[in-house]
């Protein structure tokens, strides 16, 4: 391996972790290349939602400008019953701050943000990754297309089913995640809300955030026997009571099933993120159910914190410990407050519409206070 390739990150994964890692290390001068197993990037489809410490690593990328020309923002949140009775609402503009306030994007616009508008030269599609190699100065990665790379170190961002992860740590099962085993996914048009908002019933949870002031973005779950199949068709009963934003949605995306993606709700909860020069980022790593929405806000901050850690030391063995070190307890917060608010979601629904006025403000504070301040480790220490 020659000196150049020895000072180069391999990257698993296009998707946004992928992407804002390769971003990351752009902006820290430190050359790197993505490998990513589809043939072309995905058109992203659906959206995401960025809460304040998503939008904040966002402009540590150096993307706050582009940010605000995408996708709407949050200002509200709205925890209704199935009747539609508020129970409870936040006040996120106020609780973040204007440059920290929460923003609803397409991911395909994500996704296009973090690429960038120049050559996308450093990515490989069509490259699915067969066996990874290490060496003590170096990891190669052999493709399914017959081609190899090496690099300094790889960073596993593939994603739930990481293929980085069973090939250097074992093949571990995933967990499930407590507050439903299954849900689904979808964009439709807007039924006429302005706030993100959720309708929590016995069999069934149901929510839209605005993206734009014609489409919202949609997810769904369903708990018991219900969530055994892909069919969000065969469920539409457990919706039957809910009010019509959530009916009238619900059959405009039925209308069209090629709008619903069905998505298995998997949790990784894994004892160590990194071996030698291999290191685990965003899902990958520490993937939870989306009760606070900090998939993409965690791999962001993931990113920012191993960059800087990747431009600061020389030996590059030395750097995964350390990054597991400034962001397990971090990840770990997140993971707590999302099985505490699963907890509550999975009560009886007069016992749950009881504590949620008093205790669902308190979980809200309790689990984006902390994330308000920025990530530990050089990516802070640097601004």
């Amino acid at each position: 391996m020659d000196g150049n390739e020895a000072g180069r990150v391999l990257i698993a994964g296009g998707g946004i972790a992928g992407l804002a890692m390769r971003r990351a290390l752009r902006r820290a001068g430190i050359p790197a290349l993505t490998l990513e197993r589809r043939r072309e990037p995905a058109d992203g489809g659906l959206a995401i939602n960025l809460p304040g410490n998503a939008v904040r690593a966002l402009a540590q990328l150096g993307l706050a400008e582009a940010l605000g020309a995408v996708g709407a923002p949050v200002r509200r949140r709205e925890y209704r019953t199935e009747r539609g009775r508020l129970l409870f609402a936040v006040d996120e503009a106020a609780f973040w701050g204007a440059e920290a306030g929460p923003r609803c994007v397409r991911r395909a616009d994500l996704a296009r943000l973090l690429t960038g508008d120049g050559p996308a030269d450093d990515i490989r599609y069509g490259c699915a990754i067969a066996a990874i190699r290490q060496r003590a100065d170096s990891v190669t990665v052999a493709c399914t297309d017959g081609t190899t790379e090496s690099g300094g170190l790889l960073v596993g961002a593939d994603g739930v089913h990481s293929r980085v992860r069973g090939e250097v740590f074992g093949a571990q099962a995933l967990g499930a995640a407590l507050l439903a085993p299954a849900s689904w996914r979808f964009m439709a048009p807007n039924p006429g809300i302005d706030a993100w908002t959720l309708w929590a019933g016995s069999g069934g949870l149901f929510l839209l955030i605005p993206v734009d002031a014609d489409e919202v973005y949609g997810w769904v779950s369903v708990g018991g026997s219900g969530a055994r199949g892909h069919d969000l068709a065969a469920v539409r009963g457990v919706f039957a009571a809910f009010p019509p934003p959530v009916r009238d949605t619900l059959e405009a995306v039925l209308a069209d099933s090629g709008r619903v993606h069905h998505s298995p709700l998997e949790e990784v909860r894994i004892p160590a993120w990194t071996r030698d020069r291999v290191v685990l980022a965003g899902d990958a790593a520490h993937a939870t159910a989306p009760v606070w929405a900090q998939g993409a806000a965690l791999a962001l901050e993931d990113a920012l914190v191993l960059a800087a850690l990747l431009a600061e030391r020389p030996d590059w063995r030395t750097v995964g410990p350390a990054y597991e070190a400034l962001r397990r307890p971090r990840v770990t917060h997140v993971q707590a407050m999302t099985d505490r608010l699963s907890r509550t979601a999975r009560m009886p629904g007069w016992a749950r519409n009881l504590v949620l006025p008093v205790l669902g403000p308190r979980s809200y504070r309790a689990t984006y206070a902390p994330l308000r301040i920025a990530p530990p480790g050089p990516a802070r220490t640097r601004d």
